[in-house]
């Protein structure tokens, strides 16, 4: 068996042929009668240009500048300082072990194609039916929250040079709306530049970061090491110091989430088998390096803390005690806001090859795995995310709560995709069922994935605490209770539909897409 082959699953007698070909975007395999450009999506980017987009898209140590005020609430700079460790050392471990498999199987459908390689035969359909649904959940809310991002930045710089600006809700809605819409036609009729843009932000990524220290090292006011390492601070009501400082990881966490976002473009990049997993680990490493910096040089140059944490947008305030000038922090904050709508533009594509796998394979209609013959990019797939984030977008104006509880189901349900694929990874290499590519963690491949494991398991559970005690409707934690609904739906599709129906994934797409993996040209 090849290595890009996978184990065929064990089909009722209700599945033929034509149920087999749910659709039919890679018409067989690579050969001279398949060869139809307007059914084949391009391989436009380069190691160079994955690399950067990862990168850009992590944009780790802009995260940590953007949401200080978190954890400096719950667990304060100690729980920054010691806990960035903690996140680093746990994201290493799950990108290393998701690298693994996407050097074995690089493809738009990631997690669930990896979970349907390694999960038991028995049991493949149905894990991998659940994977492919909490995994396209993941990334639709996770397009919201990095748009969300963006458009409360800008109206917090609107508001910091504007007194008399008075922000409402349904204008972050607005700016949602436009960003997504512009961004949108952006993936639609000028892709070939966004490998490009990416780069660009990435470079971008590392010389802000350049900046930022220089300026805050030179001109801010410091604090001495026993405020850095050892404050301690719960101003959220948690008196358990325990469950303060662990909820302190939650911001950290979250500029280490979505790295699959590479892997999900991976039919677009050349020599996917040996570009995708070095992009994905080595831009952790990379951002891991630049976020705990970041973190110990904003700690020390923090300034008057109290007054960053009343500041309704804490890094303009700290930036702006440092220089002494609104004017200055602006500039350097609009720095972030660009890197932050590069993060939304690789958002809206990393999420709509996701859509347009889950499509071909028979979880989403069909009619979304089309490729346009003139853009060559799947449009159909780019809009169906944009709309489901703009419809909840509109619950801003009635409650940010509302809108902020699908957000929070970003990172517990990519968690889960990570633990699904890993723990069904693991299982199979302990039965030595694994064929690796290659990029492989050898004799360290069994500690590794139990490692990422613990931490995602772990810290999956501190992704349903509530931030604040006591609980109220504005301040409750809805990331379970949103994932319990996924999960519902997911498996009443299953029962009501997909155990009889739904004959698992298209295995003629994915041998064409690996036996094409090693391309080095766009076409």
């Amino acid at each position: 068996m090849e290595d890009y082959e996978l184990r065929e699953a064990k089909l009722g007698a209700h599945a033929s042929v034509d149920e087999y070909m749910v659709a039919n975007a890679y018409p067989g395999q690579r050969t001279e009668q398949t060869r139809d450009t307007r059914t084949r999506v391009r391989r436009v980017f380069s190691f160079a240009q994955i690399f950067f987009f990862a990168l850009t898209y992590m944009s780790s140590w802009e995260t940590m500048a953007l949401n200080l005020q978190a954890t400096l609430n719950n667990g304060g700079p100690r729980a920054l300082a010691w806990g960035i460790i903690i996140v680093v050392a746990g994201a290493l471990a799950q990108s290393a072990s998701l690298a693994e498999m996407a050097s074995a199987q690089p493809i738009a459908g990631a997690q669930y194609h990896w979970t349907n390689t390694f999960a038991p035969v028995r049991q493949r359909r149905f894990i991998t039916w659940m994977q492919g649904w909490i995994t396209w959940f993941a990334w639709v809310s996770t397009l919201a929250g990095v748009a969300n991002t963006s458009a409360y930045m800008l109206q917090s710089l609107v508001v910091a040079n504007y007194p008399n600006y008075v922000p409402e809700a349904y204008h972050v809605t607005l700016i949602i709306f436009a960003l997504l819409i512009v961004e949108g036609l952006m993936n639609m009729y000028t892709w070939v530049l966004i490998p490009w843009i990416e780069l660009l932000a990435g470079v971008l990524h590392i010389l802000l970061f350049v900046i930022f220290v220089v300026v805050l090292v030179t001109l801010a006011p410091r604090h001495n090491a026993d405020f850095v390492f050892t404050q301690q601070a719960s101003n959220t009501g948690w008196s358990n110091a325990f469950i303060s400082f662990n909820l302190g990881l939650m911001t950290p966490t979250w500029g280490f989430v979505g790295f699959d976002g590479a892997v999900h473009m991976s039919e677009e990049v050349r020599k996917a088998r040996h570009a995708v997993p070095r992009a994905m680990f080595w831009t952790i490493a990379l951002n891991g390096v630049l976020a705990y910096a970041i973190i110990l040089v904003m700690l020390y140059c923090l300034g008057d803390m109290d007054a960053a944490l009343a500041a309704p947008f804490p890094i303009i305030e700290i930036c702006t005690q440092a220089t002494g000038s609104v004017k200055a922090a602006t500039a350097m904050v609009c720095g972030l806001l660009i890197i932050s709508v590069a993060v939304t533009l690789g958002s809206i594509a990393s999420a709509s090859r996701l859509t347009w796998a889950w499509a071909r394979d028979g979880g989403l209609p069909a009619w979304f795995s089309h490729i346009s013959p003139r853009h060559r990019v799947p449009t159909r797939s780019i809009w169906l995310p944009i709309f489901i984030v703009m419809c909840l977008a509109c619950l801003n104006i009635a409650s940010y709560a509302a809108f902020g509880a699908f957000i929070a189901l970003a990172s517990l349900a990519l968690f889960i995709s990570y633990m699904i694929a890993i723990g069904c990874m693991l299982q199979a290499r302990l039965r030595k069922q694994v064929v690796f590519g290659g990029w492989t963690l050898g004799r360290w491949g069994v500690p590794i994935n139990a490692f990422a494991l613990v931490y995602s398991g772990w810290m999956s559970v501190f992704f349903c605490f509530p931030q604040y005690v006591p609980v109220e409707g504005t301040n409750f934690n809805y990331a379970l209770p949103i994932f319990a609904f996924v999960v519902f739906v997911a498996l009443g599709l299953w029962f009501g539909w997909a155990r009889k129906r739904w004959p698992g994934l298209n295995k003629e797409i994915i041998d064409a897409v690996m036996a094409d993996s090693d391309r080095a040209a766009k076409d």
